[in-house]
């Protein structure tokens, strides 16, 4: 594994990111933590729920996931190994007389944005998994996770950063979690598939729809979405809005790589988890529908 580096952000001491990629054909890769089972159902008002909701931000404790479940009518908290009593209680604490709209669940590991270094697409000091090659028009990109593309400008597809793939072009981290990167080699080939689907359309699914993650790290798996609009605090000011939250595993090296299903539809891009392919995990997906419409292009 590559040696991390951070680099300073207002301030803030910026995450360490080593980043996978596919080699070849640009395709993707994607994230895990463990998920979170269900508690009987409460019956808690909108406004209670969205107040609730507000107020894990304001917590603003690390290594924790939040979202509303329909199922339960409660928030469902996702915490990780990282997270103290104190901590839950703190979170409790801010919601006030909502606390009882919280469901918490442990997860085990740390939700991380899982990065590493490796062989794949490489950035300057890094490396991350493709997501989707994408178009405008008739010039090529592909999108892949914000957090790989934030401060990175050359890509290239090997360390030694003799073969260069494009720039990148567009970076949205944190809040979002995806970036453009425009195809400056045309000797390159683009492929319109992830892992082994051709992707043809794109959308955002619904909970419990079965998905497919691949990564340049652990390949190819499987698993189901179980929420939808998740926050994930990642800790040092990373706090993302509007995550696909699955079951699929994942591991360092798997970031920004491709969600979709089998029917050839494009669903996210992977942004963070805990969990490992061994025992299961918990993932979180940027909806790649958003990346598409912010940057103007088509998935093929």
């Amino acid at each position: 594994m590559r040696t991390k580096r951070t680099t300073p952000r207002s301030g803030i001491a910026r995450r360490t990111r080593l980043i996978a990629v596919t080699t070849g054909l640009v395709a993707a890769a994607a994230f895990t933590v463990p998920a979170a089972n269900a508690s009987d159902a409460s019956t808690f008002t909108t406004s209670q729920l969205k107040s609730a909701n507000s107020s894990v931000l304001k917590a603003d404790v690390p290594g924790t996931a939040w979202a509303t479940d329909a199922k339960t009518g409660k928030v469902l908290v996702t915490v990780d190994s990282t997270v103290s009593k104190a901590e839950i209680a703190k979170i409790k604490r801010a919601a006030g007389s909502n606390a009882g709209a919280l469901e918490i669940k442990q997860t085990p590991g740390k939700i991380n944005k899982l990065i590493k270094g490796g062989d794949a697409i490489y950035a300057s000091s890094w490396r991350c998994s493709l997501g989707f090659n994408v178009r405008s028009g008739s010039t090529d990109y592909f999108v892949t996770a914000g957090h790989c593309t934030d401060g990175a400008g050359t890509w290239w597809s090997n360390s030694g950063h003799t073969t260069t793939l494009g720039t990148t072009s567009g970076s949205s981290f944190p809040t979002n979690d995806y970036g453009l990167v425009r195809y400056t080699n045309t000797s390159v080939t683009k492929s319109g598939t992830a892992g082994s689907v051709d992707i043809t359309s794109a959308a955002t699914p619904s909970v419990n729809t079965n998905v497919i993650r691949t990564g340049s790290t652990t390949g190819t798996h499987t698993g189901r979405v179980t929420a939808l609009n998740a926050t994930v605090n990642y800790g040092g000011g990373d706090v993302v809005y509007g995550m696909i939250q699955t079951t699929v595993c994942a591991e360092p090296g798997d970031s920004g790589g491709p969600l979709y299903g089998s029917n050839g539809v494009a669903y996210g891009l992977t942004s963070g988890g805990s969990g490992n392919c061994s025992s299961g995990g918990t993932t979180f997906f940027q909806p790649v529908t958003e990346a598409l419409s912010a940057y103007g292009v088509n998935v093929f």
